[in-house]
């Protein structure tokens, strides 16, 4: 028996090694985590960010939540949708976005899930949260959330949607449910007004997007890439006007330093757009300008 023993064990052994020339298998590879990128406007003071991640774990513990921000101006859409548009480049396909900034909760808005051309998904409330990430990823399908049984209970307050809806259907999604079961499609959404950029032959008319806090940097709806279309090099002096104001004179840099402590500027920021600084001082407030002013940059 003794002899019997050890010829099993040396048959095992051989067995499970690889055969002469062959490839080594590769090892079997995980399934992502699922992940939420979470976005409110509650702030930090209250237990209110933690109800809500509490109801998505609740409903799949292996769920990644990142923090986008919970410090969002409160009720500001265009802020949100200006850190939508920001953040989705960074994050891979099947990723869901859970924003509430929600002044409308309780009332008549729809509760939306949208999914975009890089194959991401954002819960969100009906209010003009998607309208950059529309121009900017492209979005391919709208649903109504109207499936009760994706809700975090029967009984919805009116004044929490973070926790009763938008918080289980972005853990439902991110678990892998199928999404097609929260509703039905729309395509009458709602978009926020926000101007295009215009180019003339003498100027381009661009739009002030949001006040980089706490800096006071102005954050425009204008691409970079157009200075050159005006003209302008690094180093060069521009004529812009913010709303009804007078013209001021600023020079096309590349960083803050670049001009003296107190001095305006002009330089592209880190999402390649045309901004707006006052080194170590508060362009906004110095100047009087606040979201969607308009501006008017003369050609060089």
């Amino acid at each position: 028996m003794h002899l019997a023993l050890r010829l099993v064990l040396l048959l095992t052994l051989l067995a499970a090694l690889p055969a002469v020339g062959a490839e080594p298998s590769a090892p079997t590879p995980s399934p992502a985590q699922p992940t939420v990128i979470f976005m409110t406007d509650f702030g930090q003071r209250d237990d209110s960010v933690a109800i809500c991640k509490g109801a998505m774990l609740g409903l799949e513990p292996r769920l990644r939540i990142i923090d986008l921000s919970h410090d969002v101006e409160p009720y500001s859409v265009l802020d949100g949708a200006r850190f939508l548009a920001g953040t989705a480049p960074y994050y891979p396909a099947g990723t869901v976005f859970v924003t509430v900034i929600d002044p409308g909760v309780g009332s008549e808005r729809r509760a939306l899930v949208a999914k975009t051309k890089r194959g991401q998904f954002f819960v969100l409330p009906d209010n003009g949260l998607t309208t950059l990430l529309e121009h900017q990823e492209g979005i391919t399908e709208v649903r109504n959330i109207t499936n009760a049984a994706w809700h975090f209970s029967p009984n919805l307050s009116s004044t929490f949607h973070g926790r009763d809806v938008f918080a289980p259907v972005g853990a439902r999604l991110a678990r892998g449910d199928d999404w097609t079961q929260v509703g039905p499609p729309i395509t009458d959404w709602q978009r926020l007004n926000i101007p295009q950029v215009k180019l003339t032959d003498t100027a381009l008319n661009g739009t002030v997007l949001a006040i980089e806090h706490p800096f006071g940097n102005l954050v425009t709806n204008a691409d970079g890439a157009l200075l050159a279309k005006l003209g302008y090099q690094r180093g060069d002096t521009a004529r812009v006007t913010f709303g009804k104001g007078r013209e001021l004179r600023v020079p096309l840099v590349t960083t803050f330093s670049a001009v003296p402590v107190g001095k305006p500027l002009m330089y592209v920021d880190s999402r390649g757009r045309v901004a707006f600084a006052v080194n170590q001082g508060h362009f906004a407030q110095q100047n009087s300008v606040k979201p969607l002013t308009t501006f008017v940059l003369r050609r060089k």
